[in-house]
């Protein structure tokens, strides 16, 4: 048993224990109407533990009795939170009755699974996706990690949408998506896309959005993650991790940190930024049971791709697809920068020697109309070279095929959504490449 000592900034209560106080992560609650749980942050001295104020309620005092429950965060996992949305506790934010009971299991959302044990050598499985530019850039290979990254307005959450609702509607696996401070509007029209389209059957949904204070923001993708490890190891299931918005997730532990008074690191970030996304980022692993295919969302801050949290969030992905605003302003959707797109995926071991040829002649021309662009403002385009005039045609002609209209923008722009399989966009853009002519539901 212990009492509040003090309350700092609403979020920080400074508690007093006696000798047998609890430990790091461990939830403790108050004796007030709410019983208010707090989370131990770190220990003092002399039975000291400061925590965070998980609701942020305001209602507690100084000198109210807090008493510890030995457990950490538990949340409930398993088949009973498919189709369901929660938030950072596992409470439900559906309208739906609140899951519980003996038959739900329930996990400590920062117990770490038992390590994996050795692939070995496992051929890699590629995952379509059904739009274009991505599938033949930066193939979705299973167990592995993408990145959407951009600025505001991009339409970094809208392609996630279509990649959530392409591979929900292919039934394959499981999709969770986790939503960690961005807008309550983008994720209720989630919701509502795949409840409208029967497609909650086989997505589970969390969310912290920036309704919410820090403490919630940043246990939100922890939490999706250890609901997501149950599924994998007990049910052996496959599942697809989307997050929205990874960036987020660090904007919310430097909420904290400053709360907490520690010194930020020389980017001005907190300096606990490495092991606060490696250890997220290391529990969206695979193993013997299954995989965790994990695509995330980066917001960029000013548009700029050296912000030292960008860059740390980048070293952990194995592909990253660059949106630009200068591509959206052209009317090209998704707004796929292709110069700055990169995959360590995209070899003839993973997608074949046919797939891999052709993504280097394409990006060659594209690279070459970026170098000609600059040159075609001064002079002019009839003042290049009869080859130079060709491979230009060609490259905007690629670039243009890489368009594609998406299912979840059909009510918007009133404009039907494509699927194209892997398979017949690489023959489009070897078509594009030999000067043959496109299938007519190509463009």
């Amino acid at each position: 048993m212990g009492f509040v000592r003090s309350v700092r900034r609403d979020l920080i209560v400074i508690v007093q224990f006696d000798e047998n106080g609890p430990g790091i992560g461990e939830v403790v609650f108050v004796h007030n109407p709410a019983n208010s749980l707090l989370l131990v942050n770190h220990l003092g001295e002399n039975g000291l533990a400061v925590c965070l104020n998980i609701s942020g309620d305001q209602t507690i005092e100084k000198g109210m009795q807090v008493e510890a429950t030995g457990k950490g965060i538990e949340i409930p996992v398993g088949k009973a939170t498919i189709g369901r949305v929660l938030d950072a506790l596992g409470n439900p934010l559906d309208g739906q009755p609140k899951l519980d009971g003996k038959e739900i299991p329930r996990k400590n959302i920062f117990k770490l699974p038992p390590r994996a044990n050795s692939f070995g050598a496992v051929k890699p499985e590629i995952l379509e996706t059904g739009i274009k530019v991505i599938d033949f850039f930066t193939p979705f290979v299973k167990g592995r990690k993408i990145g959407i990254i951009g600025g505001a307005g991009v339409g970094k959450t809208v392609l996630t949408m279509e990649l959530i609702y392409n591979i929900a509607k292919s039934g394959e696996g499981i999709s969770f998506f986790t939503g960690i401070g961005e807008r309550i509007r983008e994720g209720h029209e989630l919701y509502e896309t795949l409840k409208k389209r029967e497609l909650l059957g086989n997505t589970c949904m969390f969310f912290g959005q920036m309704d919410k204070n820090p403490v919630q923001r940043a246990l939100v993708g922890i939490s999706a993650a250890a609901a997501a490890e149950y599924l994998r190891d007990t049910e052996h299931k496959d599942i697809l991790f989307f997050i929205d918005n990874m960036y987020r997730y660090v904007q919310a532990r430097n909420e904290l940190s400053t709360i907490l008074n520690q010194i930020p690191s020389e980017g001005g970030y907190e300096p606990t930024i490495f092991s606060d996304i490696k250890i997220l980022q290391d529990r969206l692993s695979s193993n013997e049971n299954g995989s965790i295919t994990a695509v995330q969302t980066i917001y960029v801050p000013a548009d700029d791709l050296s912000d030292p949290a960008v860059q740390m969030i980048q070293h952990q992905l194995d592909s990253t697809i660059v949106l630009s605003r200068k591509v959206a302003e052209q009317g090209i959707r998704p707004a796929v920068d292709l110069t700055r797109t990169t995959s360590s995926l995209l070899n003839p071991e993973v997608v074949g020697a046919r797939h891999y040829d052709l993504s280097v002649r394409a990006m060659g021309l594209v690279q070459k109309h970026e170098a000609l662009k600059s040159i075609i403002a001064i002079i002019g385009e009839n003042e290049l070279s009869p080859a130079d005039r060709r491979d230009f045609t060609k490259a905007r002609q690629l670039i243009e095929f890489f368009s594609q209209d998406l299912f979840v923008t059909e009510e918007l722009n009133g404009t039907a959504g494509q699927y194209f399989s892997r398979e017949k966009t690489i023959n489009e853009v070897e078509a594009i490449l030999e000067d043959k002519p496109l299938a007519k539901d190509s463009k």
